[in-house]
C-alpha cells in the first residue's frame, strides 16, 4: 500500500492522520475498557460500525502500527487485535477522554467514583492499566480486571 504524505508536520495532524476516524479510537477504547480482542467482538460494539469499515480501520490501526494482528490461540479460524507498546501509549489519552466526557456529558455512564479514583491516582493508575493490557485484561471485563485491583 502506498503511504500518503501528511498534509503537515503538526502533532495534532499527526494524531489525527494516524488514528484516522472516531472509529479507531472506539476500536481502542473497546481493547482498554471491554477487553474486545476479535473482529467479531468489535462489530458487537453498540455504536453499530458496519464490516467494511471495521475491516478497513483494522487495517489501518495494524499498518500504523497502533495494533498487531496476532492468529488466535484458541481458534485458528480468528485474529486477534492487540495493542503495541505505541498503542499502549494512547492509554493515558482515552483516560483523559473519558474523564473530560464524565465531567461535561450529564448523560454518560462513566462510573463518576472509578473516573474520580484514576485521576486522584493518576500516574499509578495509568501504569496499572498499561500493565493490565499488556496482560491480556482490560478495565472493566474478564478475570483480570481494573476494577478488581483497586480499593475505593
Amino acid at each position: 500500500m502506498k503511504k500518503q504524505l501528511q498534509r503537515s508536520n503538526c502533532p495534532i495532524n499527526f494524531s489525527l492522520e494516524t488514528f484516522g476516524d472516531s472509529w479507531s479510537l472506539l476500536i481502542i477504547r473497546d481493547i482498554v475498557f471491554w477487553g474486545k480482542k476479535t473482529y467479531g467482538e468489535f462489530l458487537e460494539s453498540k455504536e453499530g460500525i458496519a464490516s467494511n469499515i471495521l475491516a478497513a480501520r483494522l487495517r489501518h490501526l495494524v499498518e500504523t502500527g497502533l495494533l498487531k494482528k496476532v492468529p488466535n490461540p484458541n481458534d485458528k479460524r480468528q485474529s486477534l487485535y492487540l495493542l503495541t507498546d505505541k498503542g499502549l501509549d494512547l492509554i493515558p489519552m482515552i483516560l483523559e477522554m473519558a474523564g473530560w466526557a464524565t465531567r461535561n456529558d450529564p448523560h454518560t455512564t462513566s462510573p463518576k467514583e472509578l473516573v474520580e479514583y484514576i485521576f486522584s491516582h493518576r500516574e499509578d493508575m495509568f501504569t496499572l492499566i498499561r500493565k493490565t493490557i499488556q496482560e491480556g485484561g482490560s478495565l472493566f471485563v474478564g478475570k483480570n480486571r481494573v476494577v478488581d485491583k483497586v480499593k475505593m
